[in-house]
C-alpha cells in the first residue's frame, strides 16, 4: 500500500471508522491486496465484531503471517470472541513467543487459557449430565428435607411488593410451564408453594470462576415466583421471556433469579443437558462478558442450600486498608517512574499522584478509576505525563501503553482495568476540545495542560 493510503487508514482506525476501512479496502481487487491491506482488513472486521469475516481474511495470508506476532494476535482475538478459547490460546501463545514482553498479548493469553479450562470443564460436566438423564437417575427424595425454610425469606415491604404472589395452583403451574416450554423442577415448585417468590435473607452463592460481580461469588436480588402479575415473576413483564427476548439471554431454559446489576447478569435454570422435562442445572449468565455461562449448582435445591450471607464476603475494611497502603507505599511501575523523573512543572510529582489516589481509595474503598471527577483527573495526569515524554503518540499507541503505567503497574497498580473507561474519557476530552489530534498524533491543548498542572500542584 502507498503511504497516503496507510495514513488514511490509520486516521480512520484512530477515529473508530472501521466500516470505512472495510469499504475502501474492498474496492481494491482481491488479487491486488497485499499482506498489509489484508491484515488491516482483518483488524477492521475484528473491530466491527465480524469475527468470522476477520478470520476469512486472515487465513488468506496465513503462510506469510506465520512469523508475524500481529497476525497471530488478530487471529487469537477473533477466536476469543467466537468463544473458541483453545484456538485463541494457541494463537496468543505463538504471538507471545514471537514478541516477548507484550503485556497486552500476555493478558489475552491468560484470559484465553482461563476460559479454555472453564469451557472444557463445562463440556465434561454437560456430557456426564446427558448420560445421567438417559439413565433416568432423578432423585425421589422430598425436596428440602432436613432444611428449615421458616427463616429463609426476607419479609420486607419491597420484597412483598416486587416479588411475592399468591401460592400457585396446579392450573397456574401447568399454564406457566406451557408458556415457558419447560417443566419446572420439583424443588422449585416446593419452595414456591411455601412462598411464591421473594428475596431470601442469604443472597450470595460461591463460584469457582470469577464473574463481573466478584472473583469468588455471585449475588442475587430475588427469586422469581410462579405467575404473571408481578413484574419479577416468571411470566411477568420483567420475567424470563423478557430477559431472553429483549435482553438477549440464551434461550436454553428459564431465568429464575435477577441480580443487583439490574439486568446485566441473571441466574437461570439450564435445560441443555437434561431436556425440557428433565432436572436442570443452575447457571449464572453474564451479559457483561458476552453472556458467559458459569456453573453454579447441579439442581435448584442445591442452589438454594448453597446460598450464603453477603457478610461472608464483606472484606471492605480490610480491602480499603490494603489499598491505602498500596497507594501510599507501593513502588511505581518502571514506566510511571520514567515519566515522573523529568517533570519540573510540579514539585514532588510522585507524592501528588499518591495524594490523589489516596482520595480515590478513601471515597470508593478500593483502588480503581471509573468515570468520576478524581478518576478523570488521574486519566488526565497519566496522559499529560506520557505525551510530555512522547509527543508523537497516536491514540492507538496510547491505548496500548496505558495499562503499563498504573492499571497493571505492579505494586502501585490496580491489577486490571476496563478499556471502555479509557476510550470514553478520550472521547469526552476530544468533544470538549481539550484533546486535539494533529497528523494522527493526540495531545492536550496548551490551556488544558496548564489546568492539569495546576490541579496537580494543588493535590
Amino acid at each position: 500500500m502507498d503511504q497516503t493510503l496507510i495514513e488514511q487508514l490509520n486516521r480512520w482506525h484512530e477515529e473508530d471508522e472501521h466500516q470505512r476501512i472495510v469499504d475502501l479496502l474492498l474496492t481494491v481487487p482481491e488479487e491486488e491486496r497485499d499482506y498489509e491491506a489484508v491484515s488491516r482488513l482483518g483488524r477492521a472486521y475484528n473491530n466491527l465484531g465480524l469475527y468470522d469475516e476477520a478470520l476469512d481474511q486472515l487465513k488468506k495470508i496465513a503462510e506469510a503471517g506465520q512469523q508475524d506476532p500481529v497476525w497471530h494476535f488478530r487471529v487469537g482475538f477473533a477466536h476469543y470472541h467466537l468463544k473458541r478459547y483453545e484456538e485463541a490460546s494457541q494463537a496468543f501463545r505463538t504471538s507471545d513467543k514471537l514478541e516477548t514482553g507484550n503485556q497486552n498479548t500476555e493478558s489475552w493469553l491468560r484470559w484465553s487459557l482461563q476460559k479454555a479450562e472453564k469451557q472444557q470443564r463445562q463440556e465434561l460436566r454437560m456430557a456426564a449430565k446427558r448420560v445421567a438423564a438417559v439413565k433416568g437417575s432423578a432423585s425421589e427424595e422430598v425436596p428440602f428435607s432436613n432444611m428449615s425454610l421458616e427463616d429463609f425469606w426476607d419479609d420486607s415491604e419491597y420484597a412483598k411488593k416486587a416479588y411475592l404472589s399468591e401460592p400457585p395452583t396446579d392450573e397456574l403451574i401447568a399454564s406457566i410451564e406451557e408458556e415457558l416450554g419447560y417443566k419446572l423442577p420439583a424443588s422449585y415448585l416446593a419452595l414456591m408453594k411455601q412462598q411464591n417468590g421473594g428475596i431470601p435473607k442469604n443472597t450470595c452463592f460461591p463460584t469457582e470462576d470469577p464473574t463481573s460481580w466478584a472473583e469468588d461469588h455471585i449475588a442475587i436480588t430475588g427469586i422469581l415466583g410462579i405467575g404473571r402479575e408481578k413484574s419479577y415473576s416468571l411470566c411477568g413483564d420483567l420475567g424470563s421471556q423478557f430477559m431472553i427476548e429483549d435482553w438477549g439471554y440464551p434461550d436454553i431454559g428459564v431465568v429464575i433469579c435477577d441480580c443487583p446489576s439490574a439486568g446485566h447478569d441473571v441466574v437461570m435454570l439450564d435445560y441443555r443437558a437434561c431436556g425440557r422435562d428433565g432436572e436442570p442445572e443452575v447457571i449464572h449468565v453474564d451479559q457483561e462478558s458476552d453472556y458467559e455461562i458459569t456453573f453454579l449448582a447441579e439442581n435448584f435445591e442445591a442452589f438454594i442450600r448453597g446460598l450464603v450471607s453477603e457478610e461472608e464476603y464483606d472484606t471492605s475494611e480490610e480491602d480499603k486498608e490494603a489499598a491505602l497502603y498500596k497507594v501510599a507505599h507501593g513502588k511505581f511501575s518502571s514506566l510511571l517512574e520514567e515519566l515522573c523523573t523529568p517533570v519540573s512543572e510540579v514539585e514532588l510529582i510522585d507524592q501528588k499522584i499518591r495524594s490523589i489516589c489516596t482520595r480515590i481509595v478513601e471515597e470508593k474503598g478500593y483502588f480503581s478509576f471509573h468515570a468520576d471527577v478524581l478518576s478523570y483527573l488521574m486519566y488526565d495526569v497519566q496522559f499529560w505525563l506520557y505525551t510530555k515524554s512522547y509527543p508523537g503518540t497516536t491514540q492507538e499507541q496510547y491505548l496500548a501503553v496505558y495499562e503499563k503505567m498504573i492499571a497493571f503497574g505492579g505494586e502501585f497498580g490496580q491489577g486490571g482495568y476496563a478499556p471502555g473507561w479509557i476510550t470514553e474519557w478520550l472521547d469526552h476530552r476530544k468533544k470538549e476540545g481539550r484533546i486535539v489530534q494533529e497528523n494522527g498524533h493526540i495531545r492536550f491543548t496548551e490551556q488544558f495542560a496548564v489546568e492539569v498542572i495546576q490541579q496537580l500542584r494543588e493535590a
